[in-house]
């Protein structure tokens, strides 16, 4: 295809009700590199202009805007969370947003490419979107950043002018084939369970995993019945319901390699929705919403983890490429042991894993 028509043919799409990830799958590209053949003059609606880093003094630059949606996303489930971008640090690999709303675990290394992308509205009447688009070397949105109706937009733009770089002419290249698990048979899985029930800290989990070369869910195979143990698909659902109808504050984790986005605090809301066939499962509260492709949930998982401060509990969705869709925790600060009542909820979707008679 040649580029200087992908502007039109996107357009087109984007006319007909297509999302920005749709479009550009419709077209057979990556969204970075539909965004990115937006960069320069033409006609159409949607504009880009490339972004330079550093990534970290851009959000942080991004706390005299205001109230900002903040968009993570993978193949199955989007996070959105309103407020204001605060307390930002780190270095050039890696950061932390840690505000009252807006709580990220940052991986630099993996943005590869960021647009400011301006959108003309279809009401003539209304001011276009503008939002900040940040991709993967393959393409793949890690983070995006959208105005709301008390944004100052005039901050926002300031930003966008400071990191502005239109010499910039990102691309991007395929992924190569996920590599497949090393064979339960090569690791040590007594060593294995061992370390877990030595583990001081959540945040240990990753190093083990690393350190005994196992995948996510093989590990929870491993160590079935002593740490994990299987939930049905409709238990997502179930504790969503739960969680709303009781009032337990929860942690909902979703993520891509370039970024974790968190929301800590009650759900009430809770709408599943069939739209173009697909099975969503929704939060629709003020300042939070999540959209969970429940037709692909291929298993639910019940991780206990040793702490210092005793066992913590999640409860982890995965698609059927094994991908992981979400994690819900419950809420709790350091020092702190896990609330009873969550356990009791993690407990109840064990057994039947779906909404209490009460919360249906």
């Amino acid at each position: 295809m040649n580029i200087s028509d992908i502007p039109t043919r996107f357009a087109a799409l984007r006319a007909g009700g297509q999302r920005h990830k749709d479009a550009a799958e419709a077209l057979e590209l990556s969204e970075g590199a539909a965004i990115a053949a937006h960069v320069g003059t033409h006609p159409h609606a949607l504009q880009a202009t490339p972004l330079r880093g550093p990534w970290l003094a851009l959000l942080q630059a991004l706390e005299f805007c205001g109230p900002l949606l903040a968009l993570t996303r993978n193949a199955s489930t989007v996070h959105e969370k309103t407020g204001v971008y605060q307390k930002l640090s780190g270095g050039e690999a890696m950061g932390l947003a840690l505000g009252e709303d807006i709580d990220l675990r940052l991986f630099f290394s993996q943005w590869h490419a960021g647009f400011a992308v301006s959108e003309a509205a279809a009401n003539p009447g209304l001011p276009p979107s503008l939002s900040l688009q940040f991709f993967d070397a393959h393409g793949l949105a890690v983070h995006k950043i959208f105005t709301r109706e008390t944004t100052d937009r005039d901050a926002l733009q300031a930003v966008v002018d400071a990191h502005a770089d239109t010499s910039q002419a990102p691309d991007f290249v395929a992924p190569e084939p996920a590599k497949a698990p090393r064979p339960d048979s090569e690791i040590d899985a007594d060593a294995f369970r061992t370390a877990w029930g030595a583990m001081q800290d959540t945040h240990e989990f990753f190093g083990l995993l690393k350190n005994f070369g196992v995948e996510r869910q093989q590990a929870f195979r491993l160590a079935e019945g002593r740490f994990t143990h299987r939930a049905p698909t409709r238990a997502v659902r179930g504790l969503l319901h739960a969680a709303s109808f009781d009032g337990v504050p929860i942690m909902v984790f979703v993520g891509n390699p370039g970024c974790i986005q968190i929301h800590t605090g009650t759900v009430m809301r809770i709408e599943p929705m069939e739209i173009r066939g697909a099975q969503w499962l929704n939060v629709l509260d003020p300042h939070f919403n999540l959209h969970l492709r429940e037709d692909m949930i291929d298993a639910v998982w019940i991780v206990e983890k040793p702490t210092r401060d005793g066992i913590v509990t999640s409860v982890e969705a995965f698609d059927r490429d094994g991908g992981v869709m979400a994690m819900f925790f419950g809420a709790r600060k350091p020092g702190a042991p896990e609330r009873e009542a969550w356990r009791a909820s993690v407990r109840t979707r064990e057994r039947i894993g779906a909404p209490t008679e009460a919360s249906a």
